[in-house]
C-alpha cells in the first residue's frame, strides 16, 4: 500500500507529485552529503490544488506530504518516496506528524491571527522529517488580511518549507499568492472507481457501494458517509422528496422549513458534544471553582469560546444545506437528462418513479430554470443571506418552474 492509493481517478495529478517527491528527496539528501542541488528540480516550494468538491485536493496534499517525509530504506536502491509503511509516511497520513501541519477550520473563514501562526511556524527548521510541510485544506476560506498576511510567507519561504494550499477553483485564491503556487487540477473521480475504493479499503457491500457512488456522483467523502451512515441515506431521501411537494404555496412554506430544521438538528447533533467537552477545558485551564464559579477577568476568554462556537454552529448548518442542495440539484439534472433522452447514468435510480413523474408533468426549459433556483438559493447561503428565507424564494421558483 502507497501513499497514492487513496488517490481516486488522478492518474496525472499522481505522476506529478511522484516526480516531485524524487526530486525533493534527492533535493535534501545532496544538501545533507554536502553535495551540489541536482539541476533541473521539479520540487517547488507552493503549491495549489484545486478540484471539484470530492475530488480529493486534501488527500492528494495529505499524499505528497507523505512522500516528502518518506524514510523507506528502499529509497536508496532507486524506490519511488511514499512507501506508506515507513514511519514518516505513518504518521503524516494519520496525522501525527512533527513536522506536518495540516491545517482545516469549522469556522466560516480563516483569520489574520490564525495565518500569522502558521507563518512563524513555516520559518522553523524540521524537527524530525525532512520537511516542514504545512496542509491549509480551505485556503478559500482566508480573509483578505489572512492572505496578505500567507503571501509574504510564500513569497519568501524558509529553506526547507513547503506550502500545500486546496481551494476549489484559482478564483477563490488571491492572484498574487496563487501566481506564486505550482498548480495541479484535480478531477471528479469516475463512479466506477469510487465504488471499488469503497469495496475495497471500507469493506462496503458492492451493491451499497455503487449505489452510494452513483448517488454522490463520485464525491469520495460523501459516497463513504452516504453507504455507512443510515441517518445520512435517510435525510437524503427526505430531501429527493422535495420537488414532489411544492404544488401548492403552503407546502412550499413547509417544505422550506423542514430543510431548515434539518440542517440545524444536524449542526447542533455535529456541535453538542464538541461545545461541551471545549468549554469544561477551557473553565479547568482558566482555573473554575467549586459550583463552576469562573475567577475573576476570565469572562472576555469564555465570550470568545461562545463565540467561536456559534460560528462553527453555522458553518455546519451551512454545509448541511448546501450538501441538501445538491442533491436537489442531481435530482433535477436526472429529469433534464430523462427530458432530453439522453444516455447518461441517473444518479438517483432509487427514486426513478419521482423522476419520471417530474419529466412528465414538465419542460426541459422548466427543470433548467428549476436548476438555476438550486444554484441561486446557494449563491444567496454564500451571501450570507437569512437560511429560511432563501431556502422559501428557493421552494417558491420550483413550484413556478
Amino acid at each position: 500500500m502507497s501513499v497514492w492509493d487513496d488517490l481516486v481517478g488522478q492518474d496525472r495529478v499522481q505522476e506529478q507529485l511522484g516526480a516531485a517527491a524524487q526530486d525533493a528527496d534527492a533535493l535534501v539528501t545532496a544538501v545533507s552529503a554536502g553535495e551540489r542541488v541536482p539541476p533541473g528540480s521539479r520540487m517547488t516550494h507552493a503549491w495549489l490544488f484545486t478540484g471539484p468538491p470530492g475530488s480529493g485536493r486534501s488527500t492528494a496534499a495529505r499524499a505528497f506530504a507523505a512522500a516528502l517525509q518518506c524514510t523507506s530504506p528502499d529509497r536508496a536502491l532507486g524506490g519511488a518516496p511514499g512507501c506508506g509503511f515507513c514511519d514518516g509516511c505513518h504518521t503524516s497520513l494519520v496525522g501525527t506528524h512533527a513536522d506536518v501541519e495540516v491545517v482545516r477550520t469549522d469556522q466560516l473563514s480563516i483569520g489574520v491571527k490564525e495565518t500569522r501562526e502558521l507563518v512563524r511556524r513555516a520559518q522553523l527548521s524540521p524537527a524530525v522529517g525532512r520537511w516542514q510541510v504545512i496542509i491549509l485544506e480551505d485556503a478559500d476560506r482566508l480573509t483578505e488580511g489572512a492572505g496578505n498576511v500567507l503571501l509574504k510567507a510564500v513569497e519568501e519561504p524558509a529553506p526547507r518549507t513547503v506550502w500545500l494550499l486546496c481551494a476549489p477553483s484559482l478564483e477563490d485564491v488571491l492572484p498574487t499568492i496563487r501566481s506564486r503556487c505550482r498548480h495541479l487540477t484535480l478531477r471528479t473521480p469516475p463512479v466506477d472507481a469510487v465504488a471499488d475504493v469503497l469495496i475495497r479499503r471500507d469493506g462496503i457491500d458492492p451493491d451499497r457501494a455503487a449505489s452510494a457512488a452513483r448517488a454522490t456522483q463520485g464525491h469520495i467523502g460523501r459516497a463513504r458517509r452516504l453507504a455507512t451512515d443510515e441517518k445520512a441515506r435517510a435525510r437524503r431521501a427526505a430531501v429527493l422528496k422535495l420537488p414532489l411537494r411544492v404544488d401548492d404555496i403552503g407546502g412550499c412554506l413547509k417544505a422550506a422549513q423542514e430543510l431548515i430544521d434539518t440542517a440545524a438538528d444536524d449542526a447542533k447533533q455535529v456541535s453538542e458534544e464538541v461545545d461541551v467537552r471545549e468549554t469544561e477545558d477551557m473553565k479547568t485551564a482558566l482555573g473554575a471553582v467549586a459550583g463552576g464559579r469562573m475567577p475573576r477577568g476570565t469572562a472576555g476568554v469564555m465570550k470568545e469560546l461562545e463565540d467561536k462556537q456559534k460560528r462553527r454552529k453555522t458553518r455546519t448548518q451551512r454545509d448541511s444545506l448546501d450538501l441538501a442542495l445538491t442533491d436537489l440539484t442531481g435530482f433535477y439534472r436526472d429529469v433534464l437528462a430523462l427530458q432530453l433522452g439522453s444516455q447518461i447514468a441517473l444518479s438517483n435510480v432509487d427514486v426513478r418513479d419521482a423522476l419520471d413523474r417530474i419529466a412528465r408533468s414538465s419542460t426541459p426549459e422548466r427543470t433548467l430554470r428549476r436548476i438555476e433556483a438550486v444554484i441561486a438559493c446557494r449563491g444567496a447561503l454564500d451571501r450570507n443571506v437569512a437560511p429560511l428565507l432563501a431556502v422559501e424564494a428557493m421552494t417558491m421558483a420550483l413550484r413556478a418552474g
